[in-house]
């Protein structure tokens, strides 16, 4: 009697060559980022959620804007040794940007070249600022800001960095990105302003 015929099985996909083990797994699903959160469609002109969005900012810019008057109104009862907040400004100018003319502070500062040189003459008497002439043009006078006076801003600005921060705190990057977009926006609009027209002259009566 003839043995039995041997029957040859197939291998199956994704089995070892020459194994019967069971097949390899599939492999695991690329990973997914999670879905972002989709951002709020921008309400249209005239809705009334907008509306009151706006009003909202407006009211919040406005104090801001009293605020910032109130702190430069402080200025005129300080003493003759305290600097104002104009001041300050100047002196921030000469330590991001190094020496300057006086001309070019007042760009800077939006000041007039004539109440530039009167801070500029009072920083150097208290001895944050020292004058020389430039080392390319000697015809020019230029400012620059004493060790004593990059203290002073370095501590002045340490201080606000804290209250800054402080102030912002538990506000993401989305926040601030928003705010700063804001915030540049609104500058432009009071950097085109067109000048306030002036009343006009009433005629004389015939």
């Amino acid at each position: 009697m003839s043995p039995a015929p041997t029957v040859k099985r197939a291998a199956r996909p994704g089995a070892a060559k020459g194994s019967d083990s069971a097949p390899a797994p599939a492999p695991a699903p690329a990973k997914q980022d999670p879905p972002t959160q989709p951002e709020r469609p921008e309400s249209p002109a005239g809705d009334p959620q907008r509306t009151a969005e706006l009003d909202e900012l407006g009211r919040a810019f406005r104090r801001v804007f009293r605020s910032l008057g109130r702190l430069r109104g402080r200025d005129t009862h300080l003493g003759g040794s305290e600097l104002s907040h104009a001041q300050f400004e100047l002196l921030i100018e000469l330590y991001e940007r190094g020496e300057l003319p006086a001309g070019e502070l007042a760009v800077a500062a939006r000041l007039t070249p004539a109440t530039v040189t009167q801070m500029l003459e009072h920083l150097a008497d208290c001895g944050h600022v020292e004058r020389a002439r430039s080392d390319i043009d000697r015809r020019v006078v230029v400012s620059r800001l004493t060790p004593q006076g990059k203290r002073k801003i370095e501590a002045k600005r340490v201080a606000w960095q804290e209250l800054w921060e402080s102030a912002l705190a538990g506000m993401g990057p989305r926040e601030l990105g928003a705010a700063t977009r804001v915030m540049q926006r609104l500058g432009d609009v009071f950097e085109d302003a067109p000048a306030a027209e002036s009343c006009p002259e009433p005629r004389p009566r015939a």
